[in-house]
Parts: C-alpha cells; sequence; structure tokens
C-alpha cells in the first residue's frame, strides 16, 4: 500500500515554510513522486514596466478570511495551450509585472495554460484582456464563465463529483517545481498558493495565504476528513499554521513540500506530518 512505501521513505531538510517565514526544521521524508492510487478517489462524471490601467475592469475582492461559506469565483481570463512549460511560466511573469495575479496549470489536456483575474461581469473581464492583448502581453484569451466551473456543476452530480474535482486538478499539478512565496514564476507554486490555485479553478475563492484559508474554513476532525478538504500544518515551529495541502482520501494529501521540491503526495501517517498537523478545514456546505 501506499502508507507502507512512504514509511520507508528518506529523510529531507526542509528550510522554509509556506507561510512565508524561514525556520530549520527537523528532517522531513522524502517519499516518491507518483499519482494518487485509484483507491483514493472515485471516478467523477465526466525593474518593472508600466503596468495596465485598471479602471474599467474590476475585480472581485479577495474573501475576507472569516469562518464561513466563500464565494463564488466571477469570470477569469484564460490564455495560451502550451507544450512547453517555460512558454506558461514566461506568460505568468509578464501578467505579474503588470501587477495581476496569475498561475499557470496543467489541463486535462496535458497542456499548460494560464488563468487570472476575478471579475465582476463578462465586459470587465474582456476589458482587461483587450487592452492586455492590444500591448502584445497575451494572445488569443478565453473567457470563463462562472457556469463553466466544477461548482456550478455540482447542482446536477452532487457533491461527490465536486469534491472528485478538486483532488483531480491537484493532481494535475504533481510534479510541476514549488515556488516560494510567490516571488518567482520560475519555481513553480507555493503550498497556499496551489491550494489557491486548485480551489479557484473549481469555482471557489479561496484566500491567498494559508492563514486565511485556515480561518475561513469551517473546522473537520480528522476522522471526518474528505476528499478536497485543506490540511494545515504548523512546520516552522510553535503552533502557527505555515503549510498547507489538499486531501485526497486514504490519508493522503498533495502538497508544495519545500523550496527546490516539485509538488508532491505525502501521508497523513508520516512522522514529519503527523507530528506537526494542525487541522483540517471545509469550504464546502
Amino acid at each position: 500500500m501506499y502508507r507502507s512505501i512512504l514509511s520507508f521513505s528518506l529523510l529531507l531538510l526542509v528550510v522554509t515554510g509556506c507561510g512565508g517565514r524561514k525556520a530549520v526544521v527537523p528532517p522531513s521524508p522524502e517519499p516518491p513522486t507518483q499519482q494518487i492510487p485509484q483507491s483514493a478517489r472515485q471516478p467523477a462524471p465526466r525593474s518593472t514596466p508600466q503596468q495596465i490601467p485598471q479602471e474599467g475592469a474590476q475585480q472581485i475582492q479577495e474573501p475576507s478570511p472569516a469562518k464561513g461559506k466563500l464565494s463564488r469565483m466571477g469570470y477569469s481570463i484564460q490564455v495560451g495551450a502550451f507544450s512547453n512549460l517555460g512558454n506558461a511560466i514566461r506568460l505568468t511573469e509578464s501578467l505579474e509585472r503588470q501587477g495581476l495575479s496569475a498561475y499557470y496549470f496543467r489541463h486535462e489536456t496535458g497542456l499548460y495554460k494560464v488563468r487570472f483575474g476575478n471579475y465582476s461581469s463578462r465586459e470587465a473581464a474582456r476589458a482587461m484582456a483587450d487592452r492586455l492583448q492590444k500591448t502584445d502581453i497575451v494572445p488569443k484569451y478565453y473567457i470563463v464563465n462562472p457556469e463553466d466551473y466544477a461548482l456550478a456543476k455540482e447542482r446536477i452530480y452532487g457533491q461527490e463529483y465536486f469534491r472528485n474535482e478538486i483532488v483531480e486538478t491537484a493532481e494535475r499539478f504533481i510534479g510541476l517545481p514549488y515556488r516560494w512565496g510567490g516571488s518567482s514564476a520560475r519555481t513553480g507554486f507555493d503550498c497556499s498558493g496551489l491550494a489557491m490555485a486548485v480551489y479557484h479553478l473549481n469555482g471557489l475563492n479561496l484566500p491567498r495565504s494559508s492563514w486565511a484559508q485556515y480561518r475561513a474554513g469551517d473546522p473537520v476532525r480528522r476522522r471526518a476528513l474528505d476528499k478536497g478538504d485543506l490540511v494545515f500544518f504548523a512546520t516552522s515551529g510553535g503552533k502557527r499554521v505555515s503549510h498547507v495541502g489538499v486531501y485526497a482520501g486514504d490519508e493522503i494529501f498533495i502538497h508544495a513540500p519545500g523550496k527546490g521540491k516539485k509538488i508532491r503526495v505525502d501521508s497523513l501517517s508520516n512522522r514529519y506530518y503527523a507530528a506537526r498537523y494542525l487541522g483540517a478545514r471545509s469550504y464546502l456546505k
């Protein structure tokens, strides 16, 4: 079984935490990177340049870090269909230099795409995309409607479908590089950025930081964990949240483990993570 393999993993040195503070902690295991086992999921139905002006392209504010149901994503802009990850990274960097919060992801087709923005209307999203296109920052674009997200299909297929979609989205990030503090798109995603991207891609406006994510969810007992919940850890010492992962069922979770590492799967039963586990949060009602 997967957990048995993990128990024989080598130890590594973690030198940074996802919450943005540096700390030296005891060695953590280095399990092999691999896909989620089939037993853990159920099949789902099928120098900075001048920034682009923001007027006329109103974005929906990030949700307040208070307990309660997350707001739904509005209209987003999606660009690119790259076979080369480097192209998606360069486009993400260009957008970030314009002050836009962008992220790249591996689409189910295997191609890399970039998405950004959370706009109150289709017109607002299109206005921003047109401005970026005129300055040759983005190629052809696609406006993602609220109805396009998995969340909109939950009414038809049920919550289990939505939870499966969250896990399957997170799984597509496995093997992509970690990103420290969101400071450089060249290095991938940090732990809270990964969780945020996974939720945004499925239609829920999850906050950016691990601490805000922890506060925004409803507590879940470990024995009641369900796929798609977020699990939190204190990897920087003390009891303060500094790391987060996406629970995938069967005691395993997907996360960005540390600087210089790739997004991977680990077990809650692993000694390192078990000793630093703070709890879990659910954002689904």
